[in-house]
Formats: C-alpha cells, sequence, structure tokens
C-alpha cells in the first residue's frame, strides 16, 4: 500500500516512519521546504527520532518527502497531522485542516481512504473537512472515497512510548470507512480501538486531553494552599501516590505548555457553546493553569527581596524552554510566558536549554527568535540574580547549579536530592 501523511512534525514523521517500517510506501507532504529536503537527504529534525531511522526507510525506497500535493492521486490513503491552534481570541483555529483539504480534493481517485488525525472538536471531520474534500473533488464521502478520524497519541521524550504498540482509536464517517481505517492502521498499529464515529474519536481525543488539564489545575491549586500550609505538596503527592487504587499522580508545574493540553479543551468550550452547555470545569482548569506563571514571578520576587535585589534591575535565567523534559518541542511553553512577565517588570533575562539552543520563530513570541542559549558554565551561572528551573531535563546538572547560584526558584521539585544552602531553594 502506499500512503501520503500530510504534515510531518511531531506527529507526522514519527507515524510515517512507523507505517514504512510496517511494509507500507509512504509519501510525506509538508508545505516546509527545509524539512522536505532534510528528510530526502535521509536525516531527522526533531531530537528524539534518530536520523538513521529516517536514512533506512529513505534508502529503502520506503519513504520520501514533498511539497507537490498534486501527488495524492498516487496513493491509496491520506492521513492528515497537521497543527489546530487557537487564535489570539482562543477560538478553534482550523484553517490548516480545511486548506489541506483543499490542496488534496482535486487529486482524489474514487476508493482513497482520508484520515483526520489533528485534534479538533467533534464535526470538523464529517462536517467541516468532508464539506471542502467533496466540493473541491466532486466526489461523495461514504460513497466515492472513504473518511475516518483517528486521533494522534504521540508521547514525545517517552522512550517507553513505541507508536506501534499505543492503541489506536478510529471512527469512520460509514461502516465502511471505518473497516477501511482499520484496515490502513492494522498494518502498522498493534491493537485497534474502534468506535461508532468520527465524533466519538474526536470527543474521545478531547476527554483524554481535558482529564489532563483539570487535574494538573488541581495540584496547582494544592500547591497554592499547602503552600501557605507550609506543606510541600510534592511530598504530599509522592506519599499519596503509595495507594494502589483510586489515585493517579500528576504533578504541578510553571504552567501548562505542549500542542495538546493548553489547547484542546477550549475547542469543546467553544463548540459547547453552539448546544448552550457550559463548560465550567474546563474553564476554571484554564484560569487556574494560566495563572500559574504569574505566582512563578511573584514567588521570584519573593526570593530576590531576600537577597536585597527588585526584579527590576535583576539577571533571571530560565532553565528549560522545552514545554517538557528530553524534548526539543518548546511550543506554548510556559517558559516564554516568564520570559515576557520578567521582562515586563525590568528583569533582564536568559535561557538555558540544551535542546533549544536557538529559538525560532512563533507566532505567540515573535520577540524571542534568534535569541540563544546562555551556555552551562560557571562563569555564565553566577552572572544571574536569580534562576528559574522551568523545565527539569535529565541532562542538566543540579548539582552545579546548587554550587553556582545563590537563588532558584525551583517549579519542578527538581532540586529535591540535590544539598543546598539554606534559603538557596524557593518552590513555586
Amino acid at each position: 500500500m502506499k500512503i501520503a501523511i500530510v504534515g510531518l512534525g511531531y506527529v507526522g514523521l514519527p507515524l510515517s516512519l512507523q507505517f514504512a517500517l510496517s511494509g507500507a510506501t509512504v509519501l510525506g507532504l509538508d508545505i516546509d521546504s527545509a524539512k522536505v529536503e532534510l528528510i530526502n537527504r535521509g536525516e531527522s529534525y526533531i531530537k528524539h527520532i534518530a536520523g538513521e531511522s529516517v536514512a533506512e526507510m529513505v534508502k529503502g525506497k520506503r519513504f520520501s518527502a514533498s511539497a507537490d500535493f498534486s501527488r495524492v492521486k498516487e496513493v491509496e490513503g491520506v492521513i492528515i497531522c497537521v497543527p489546530t491552534p487557537l487564535n489570539k481570541n482562543r477560538e478553534p483555529d482550523i484553517s490548516f485542516i480545511l486548506e489541506t483539504g483543499k490542496a488534496i480534493a482535486p487529486h482524489l481517485a474514487k476508493g482513497t481512504l482520508v484520515v483526520l488525525e489533528s485534534t479538533t472538536y467533534p464535526g470538523t471531520t464529517d462536517e467541516d473537512l468532508r464539506g471542502v474534500l467533496e466540493a473541491g473533488s466532486g466526489l461523495k464521502a461514504g460513497v466515492d472515497f472513504h473518511l475516518a478520524f483517528s486521533p494522534e497519541r504521540e508521547d514525545p521524550g517517552n522512550v517507553l512510548s513505541k507508536v506501534s504498540k499505543i492503541p489506536k482509536v478510529i471512527g469512520g464517517y460509514t461502516p465502511a470507512c471505518l473497516e477501511r481505517a482499520k484496515a490502513l492502521y492494522g498494518m502498522a498499529i498493534q491493537t485497534l480501538v474502534p468506535v461508532s464515529s468520527c465524533r466519538v474519536a474526536e470527543a474521545t481525543k478531547l476527554l483524554e486531553n481535558i482529564f489532563r488539564s483539570v487535574n494538573i489545575a488541581l495540584v496547582n491549586e494544592l500547591k497554592l494552599v499547602y503552600g501557605a500550609m507550609g506543606i510541600d505538596v510534592w511530598e504530599v503527592i509522592n506519599a499519596a501516590k503509595t495507594k494502589p487504587f483510586g489515585f493517579m499522580p500528576f504533578y504541578p508545574g510553571p504552567g501548562l505548555g505542549g500542542h495538546c493540553i493548553p489547547i484542546d479543551p477550549f475547542y469543546l468550550t467553544w463548540k459547547a457553546r453552539e448546544f448552550n452547555q457550559n463548560t465550567r470545569f474546563i474553564e476554571l482548569a484554564g484560569e487556574i493553569n494560566t495563572a500559574m506563571p504569574n505566582y512563578v514571578i511573584n514567588r521570584t520576587a519573593e526570593a530576590l527581596n531576600t537577597h536585597r535585589k527588585p526584579v527590576n534591575g535583576s539577571r533571571v535565567l530560565i532553565v528549560g524552554l522545552a514545554y517538557k523534559p528530553n524534548v526539543d518541542d518548546e511550543r506554548e511553553s510556559p517558559s516564554y510566558v516568564l520570559m515576557s512577565l520578567l521582562t515586563e517588570r525590568g528583569a533582564e533575562v536568559a535561557y538555558h536549554d540544551p535542546y533549544v539552543p536557538v529559538i525560532k520563530p512563533t507566532r505567540e513570541h515573535p520577540q524571542w527568535a534568534g535569541t540563544r542559549s546562555v551556555p552551562w558554565t560557571r562563569e555564565s551561572l553566577q552572572g544571574f540574580d536569580a534562576v528559574i528551573i522551568a523545565t527539569n531535563h535529565l541532562v542538566t546538572n543540579y548539582q552545579e547549579l546548587a554550587d553556582w547560584c545563590p537563588c532558584i526558584i525551583d517549579t519542578r521539585n527538581a532540586m529535591v536530592s540535590v544539598p543546598t544552602k539554606e534559603g538557596q531553594v524557593w518552590k513555586a
């Protein structure tokens, strides 16, 4: 089988490699010519994906990339893995999905399967995407071509997470569409979870991410409550998770990051209004989580005050720009918010992250583009008045941080096992 995967990012690239490894011939489609060129040279641009894996599939002619969407006519199945951000009003932006649909529609052959993997609100696949595909192709979904939704379930940075072993939820526009999608994914994924419709599959992905958002908000709120009582919430969580039933640990932080948890819940919030439904848990969780960076900055101000220094004029280092440990993905990272808040209060801000040596242009934080990670040396770090640990990469030497920096604000409990001086570390 020859398939096309549209969008060669953190979801599309590993999925492409898994299908190629499973015997399919994969055509990767992307509007980013730099990604296309790197893949065709057998190189990876994502840190946790080995270049050797790309090179092996390219050399074996199992995987190639192109920016020519007309080549969809060559394939039997198309999987769409494009971004679904929020706009400046925190409303769903499905323009990437619709533009992809418009680009591939004129080239769809009868019998082709189209699967959307991008996280979105229920109804996107069988209403919005179906509409542009039918209008652009002259074909009818469920009759002339197959249509399905199967949410991505990537866990970047988790070495135990394998694409082939993550159960795949699949919903088809018709029963025949579902069967075709099951046949496609059955090539590469060990466990399939068929559901009754595209909308159920879309709602499943939202539930997964809303569950995380709400529970992270809970421990973030408890961090404030227990902190006021002089109780370490990290110690409480570690004790609670010894219960072998009825408890699942979640951990606080400086805010939410990544392409899922800060964004996806608001897709349902927006869609729910169409049905006159209120999503109070989701909105409250969003309020709590988005308030965390301000709490971290206030704790930083308290810490600096003990050294008789104001935030204004102080040099502050953010350790960790990526949104989670051990990856190079900094989308929606709370570190950007921390850097902006500190700058607004007059601080001189820098960052260190071995996985993000230079900040690339982003839509939300364009002012930081081109900023480089400061070197991890005694001379460099001793020049900062305060250091905020925003991401706890395993490669970070926290003992050196303790030896070199007198004022550390720890949002990840990274310093818990490191010998430090009294008053040196402030948990936030």
